[in-house]
């Protein structure tokens, strides 16, 4: 489906009173089902220590409920933040964060940045300006930063060194590439060289068109950088720390690592290596498994690398997770 036919599609909520389209930076929020936390977010970036102007995109995903769209409405409308409200009928992770980029692409035209927090994050105050610096300072195309989790339940403290809740690093500087989009900033530029959709849809349930985008960022040649100042937390609610959870998560992520493969592989050959190379990992993941159980002390952190390796094996033979479906999300 075209990129106009979905634009058409998409309902316009609210634009805030005078608004500044000639803004350089665009902060991206794609929101399904957490209007509660969406005000916490939404607040985190009221309240930014910066004077740069800039502007938001809320995207709201729920079109039959549209309980994110009010909370967006009320502050913009009040011009507490400045920017506009769409709903993107199309329900799935990839659809709603192209809704945000497309629409902050084409309304805010000489708008240099483009920055993503989730509707589950709250920044710290200082967040939005030492991202955009990095981005001057050091020259690179995409930024990441940290997202550190909050957990409802503080005994699983623990888990915050867990893969599937630490940051990919933890000193500032250049990095090879990043793997998320909750905390990152992009440059138009990379927009323009990659082109629309930006988010691949074959990932739209699944998860990991940020993953893949990133990773084509990379072979097109753009730079990236890591900036651990620019904190990002996220409230990570109980059910998001059982075992089943974190299992599924790691399932997840080993469907996305062999899809991101495969799509590189350019010929029959390539890609049956990358088949071979996914059931491969699983024998090798027992020995990683003692190496990390030893150092960590946590079997559920160790166990981490065969969950992924068995996640891998299984979307070879077409078994994987769709944890973005309407279906599986319940808040």
């Amino acid at each position: 489906m075209s990129t106009e036919l979905a634009v058409a599609d998409r309902a316009w909520v609210t634009t805030s009173p005078a608004l500044d389209c000639s803004v350089e930076t665009v902060i991206c929020i794609p929101s399904f089902r957490r209007p509660k936390h969406l005000r916490l977010t939404l607040d985190s970036i009221a309240a930014q220590r910066t004077e740069r102007r800039f502007a938001i995109v809320v995207v709201e995903n729920d079109a039959a409920h549209c309980e994110s769209a009010p909370v967006a409405a009320e502050l913009l409308n009040s011009g507490e933040l400045r920017g506009v409200c769409i709903v993107e009928p199309r329900q799935g992770n990839c659809q709603a964060i192209n809704a945000a980029f497309e629409t902050a692409l084409e309304t805010f035209p000489n708008a240099q940045n483009f920055l993503m927090i989730d509707d589950d994050e709250v920044a710290s105050p200082d967040w939005l300006e030492r991202m955009v610096q990095a981005a001057e300072s050091s020259g690179a195309a995409i930024i990441g930063g940290p997202v550190w989790p909050n957990f409802d339940d503080k005994h699983k403290g623990g888990l915050k060194r867990h893969p599937a809740f630490a940051p990919a690093y933890h000193a500032s500087g250049p990095v090879p590439v990043i793997y998320g989009c909750g905390n990152c900033l992009i440059r138009r530029a990379v927009f323009e060289r990659l082109g629309q959709p930006a988010f691949d849809l074959r990932f739209n349930f699944l998860g990991g068109g940020d993953h893949d985008f990133f990773a084509r960022a990379r072979r097109a040649g753009f730079r990236f950088f890591w900036v651990t100042e620019a904190v990002i937390s996220e409230t990570v609610p109980s059910t998001r720390t059982n075992l089943g959870w974190i299992v599924r998560r790691g399932l997840r992520i080993g469907a996305i690592n062999y899809h991101i493969e495969r799509k590189a592989a350019q010929t029959v050959w390539s890609r049956a290596a990358v088949k071979a190379k996914m059931f491969g990992l699983v024998p090798f993941s027992l020995y990683r498994f003692t190496r990390i159980v030893l150092r960590e002390h946590q079997a559920v952190i160790a166990m981490h690398p065969m969950v992924v390796a068995i996640g891998s094996a299984l979307a070879v033979l077409g078994i994987e997770p769709q944890p973005y479906a309407a279906s599986k999300i319940a808040a």
